[in-house]
């Protein structure tokens, strides 16, 4: 069971850990601003005929004589929105990569949930495959583990770009943009991320994989079956190409990091072994 009582419980802890420590810092929170009836002073502008003198700075008006009404800064909640890569190749490894990518983006989503954002997940492979619709409320986050428990692997290959030029034409507001993937994506998934960007989305990566992608064992003569396509190859497998796989690998998630780096937003990167909870725990203290 993905979602278990002790679950449940690491997640509350994650929550006050986030609050009270971090002060809800996790998910890079800067909330949207807008001029209104706030309580935190943001300028002065003129007097104009009409305006409530409840806001007219009356302490410049009796040393200078200026007429200033005062402009507060106002709060908008936060939107979060989760894209949760349920492709074919997120079925493998031990644990299984998806399984793992739910209990991300479940702590994810109960720590804003818990601070009042309000959050979205969107589960996707070539294309959108399911939407848990935007939600408020720490309340909503039995409704968000049942969307995740039913949530299943779907589509035929990886392919962000797509899923994000379908996601941005929606009437919606920007916000923070969370990928959970494993990013094997060969149509290149920089261009989906890039397309998030140009509209003003905040995005954050979660990169997942299993150790025995990153360091595989099997020698001999094999066939393997690519996992998306289904297509098989017959190869050879030497100590030299081995070597030679785990270093392309190891350049993989560096080009990853760099590409997120790069472009000044946050990576994170993790292997199924790590406790989903001391990820989480990870990517609080990278704040």
């Amino acid at each position: 069971m993905v979602f278990d009582s002790d679950f449940l419980k690491k997640l509350e802890y994650l929550s006050l850990v986030s609050r009270r420590i971090f002060r809800g810092q996790l998910l890079a929170q800067r909330r949207t601003r807008q001029m209104g009836g706030g309580i935190e002073f943001a300028d002065h502008r003129d007097y104009a005929s009409g305006d409530d003198l409840r806001y007219l700075d009356w302490n410049i008006f009796a040393r200078l004589g200026n007429q200033l009404i005062k402009r507060f800064e106002e709060e908008e909640d936060l939107h979060v929105y989760i894209f949760l890569d349920c492709s074919r190749s997120m079925s493998a490894g031990t644990p299984n990569k998806f399984d793992y990518a739910k209990q991300i983006a479940a702590a994810l989503a109960y720590i804003a949930l818990a601070d009042l954002d309000r959050v979205s997940v969107i589960t996707y492979a070539d294309k959108i495959c399911d939407i848990f619709p935007l939600t408020r409320g720490k309340q909503h986050i039995l409704s968000l583990l049942r969307f995740l428990e039913q949530c299943e692997i779907s589509g035929t290959e990886t392919n962000l770009a797509a899923v994000i030029g379908d996601f941005i034409h929606r009437k919606q507001r920007t916000g923070l943009a969370i990928v959970v993937s494993d990013l094997f994506d060969s149509h290149g998934f920089q261009s989906g991320i890039d397309s998030l960007r140009y509209r003003n989305y905040e995005p954050n990566v979660v990169q997942v994989h299993d150790w025995s992608e990153a360091n595989p064992k099997f020698l001999g003569d094999l066939q393997l079956v690519d996992i998306e396509s289904g297509t098989p190859r017959e190869v050879t497998i030497s100590e030299s190409v081995l070597r030679r796989y785990k270093k392309k690998f190891a350049e993989f998630l560096d080009s990853v990091k760099r590409y997120c780096l790069g472009n000044g937003f946050r990576c994170t990167i993790s292997q199924t072994s790590e406790p989903f909870d001391e990820l989480i725990l990870r990517m609080m203290r990278e704040v």
